[in-house]
Formats: structure tokens, sequence, C-alpha cells
């Protein structure tokens, strides 16, 4: 079993930045892809920012040039550096760990609890 554990949340107004941070622990070696989701009450899970151990990036559309993804293999540590944030990026963000190097139609990896971003206007 794998466990992530996130933190870095909080509230930040419209421009300001956050960096979000994700830690496995468990069958760590089963690890690949490490990234981020995101949810708001009514819609499902989009991708955020996802990494591979190899240092493949993806980006959802409406984060890219603003977010940026890092990672730490030997730590099993992932980051999300959030800039220029905007109300339109307040969500739950979920940390995401899966035992592959891309990413899937749908997520089928382990989940963090859960962190929530809140970006005022």
């Amino acid at each position: 079993q794998v466990q992530l554990v996130e933190s870095g949340g909080g509230l930040v107004q419209a421009g300001g930045s956050l960096r979000l941070s994700c830690v496995a622990s468990g069958s760590i070696s089963a690890i690949n892809l490490m990234g981020w989701y995101r949810q708001t009450p009514g819609n499902q899970r989009e991708l955020v920012a996802a990494i591979s151990s190899g240092g493949t990036t993806y980006y959802g559309d409406s984060v890219e040039d603003r977010f940026t993804i890092s990672r730490n293999n030997a730590k099993y540590t992932v980051w999300l550096q959030m800039d220029s944030l905007t109300p339109e990026d307040t969500a739950v963000y979920y940390c995401y760990a899966d035992s592959i190097g891309r990413l899937r139609t749908t997520p089928r990896g382990v989940w963090g609890q859960g962190s929530q971003v809140t970006v005022s206007s």
C-alpha cells in the first residue's frame, strides 16, 4: 500500500502563489507517476500536473505556464509551485501516484486526502 500526505494548501489573494507538497510512503518502489488533480463541487477531478520518475511532465491546459511540477525521486516527494493564481484555481487539490509513467484515460492510482486551495479576488 502507498500512502500520500499533502501539505501547503490555504488561502491566497489573486495573483499570489502557493506551493503544495506531497510525500509518499509505504510500498514506494511501485510508484512511477506522481502528480496533482483538482476538483470543485459538482465536477470531476481534472489533471493539474503530473511527472514521471523519468522527468516527463504533463500539465492541464488551464495551468500550463503558471504552475510548475517537480519531484525528488529519492525522497518520493512531489511539489506543485502555483503562480499567478486566479479565483478559478480554487479547488481541492489531490496528490496522485500511479505505478505507470504516463497518464491513464481514467486515473486508477492512489490518492491523497486532498488539500483546499482558495484564491480570493
